[in-house]
């Protein structure tokens, strides 16, 4: 397997030496400036893989291997294969990846938010912090910031009760707060920054969207990018919803083995693939980890390895330590090195160390929400170290 770093371009302060001084040889990045719906260019994507793989002299070399992600646009999550003109810029996307040699692309389908969570510090017995996923927190937004049309619905008494307690101990700035890590897109997001009232009018365009639709839009997004990924050798590999359920009255149609194996089923291109997200799919306790990858692992290419767990209310959870929380690491490693080792150099799955707990100094730090450096780096050791054991052992 091949040991991947998630990094935000030049602009985001992270030098490529200190990728190299974690020991990952791969760099998963994107074109983070260009605007959603806008086309890449050929150019713009070489110069960005020069960057990176232009090592000075006596640095070790990198590789561009994953683009996280090209997003999607909303129109053709609403409309499906009716959004042309936006389904013919992602193609014109994929093709300038494809002709500098970048082997995969990362993308989500999820409407409207991408990856949710309510707390970006929020505090673990070690003192380390954590993002974290509160569902009366959650809640407590849906019903009194937000005010959804139809929002009562999907609440029950209790739920309701404790989101209104929570909302009234809310001042100003915990509003203000809350608002931000929900509708403002978090980092890596695929999604625009919202206001509320924004927020409001986009639910709105989704009110005749149900999971039966979203799911038809996905395949016929497929439809139309799957043959060119196929011709031109690039693997597409949809990330799992975060959290694999819906959210805001909105459907979500990648939570689940059974999701997946509807999409496969209808777009059976080898190019249409899987990025395995422990941390997504971990969330639901009916998701079982080793069994998905033994299931799909042809079309898995790349993994987001991170563990989350669950806390009393199971709908609330936060990021863990790599090898603890819900996740079993070990059997998932298991499973996928045993499919690595069948694979020729050049289909290598690519994996990196998912988010990490912000610890030691960059506690002192601004850090990125999600990606500090030295929690990703003992997730990155951690891992590490067990799939060396499992390849020992093999």
């Amino acid at each position: 397997m091949r040991e991947g770093w998630r990094w935000f371009g030049p602009k985001a302060g992270v030098p490529l030496d200190h990728v190299r001084q974690a020991g990952a040889s791969d760099i998963v990045s994107s074109l983070h400036e260009v605007p959603i719906g806008d086309p890449w260019t050929t150019e713009a994507v070489s110069e960005r893989k020069s960057l990176i793989e232009n090592a000075p002299a006596g640095r070790a070399p990198l590789r561009w291997s994953v683009v996280e992600s090209i997003p999607i646009p909303d129109r053709v999550k609403r409309e499906g294969s009716a959004a042309k003109r936006e389904i013919d810029a992602w193609i014109a996307s994929l093709e300038a990846v494809a002709a500098n040699d970048i082997p995969i692309i990362c993308y989500n389908f999820m409407p409207v938010v991408d990856w949710c969570r309510t707390d970006l510090d929020y505090e673990t017995p070690t003192g380390s912090t954590a993002m974290r996923f509160d569902q009366d927190r959650f809640a407590a937004f849906d019903l009194h910031i937000l005010q959804r049309e139809g929002v009562e619905a999907d609440y029950s008494d209790d739920d309701r009760s404790r989101a209104r307690a929570v909302f009234e101990a809310m001042d100003e700035t915990a509003v203000a707060e809350l608002t931000r890590n929900i509708a403002s897109a978090l980092p890596g997001s695929t999604t625009e920054p919202l206001t509320i009232p924004a927020f409001r009018e986009r639910l709105a365009m989704y009110r005749d969207v149900d999971a039966v639709r979203l799911r038809r839009h996905l395949i016929e997004f497929l439809e139309r990018v799957a043959p060119v990924a196929e011709a031109k050798g690039v693997k597409l590999t949809i990330h799992p919803d975060d959290p694999p359920r819906p959210l805001f009255g909105l459907p979500r149609v990648a939570s689940t083995a059974a999701d997946f194996a509807a999409l496969f089923d209808a777009v059976p291109s080898p190019a249409n693939g899987l990025c395995f997200c422990t941390g997504s799919l971990g969330v639901r306790a009916d998701n079982d980890l080793p069994a998905i990858v033994r299931r799909f692992a042809s079309r898995i290419h790349f993994a987001h390895l991170r563990a989350t767990l669950r806390e009393s209310d199971p709908r609330s959870f936060h990021e863990s330590a790599h090898l603890d929380g819900d996740v079993d690491m070990v059997a998932v490693l298991r499973e996928l090195v045993a499919e690595d080792r069948k694979r020729a150099e050049p289909d290598r799955i690519v994996f990196r160390s998912d988010h990490g707990q912000r610890m030691l100094d960059d506690l002192t730090k601004t850090v990125t929400p999600g990606y500090p450096s030295i929690g990703r780096l003992r997730g990155l050791a951690e891992l590490r170290g067990v799939i060396r054991a499992l390849e020992h052992a093999a």
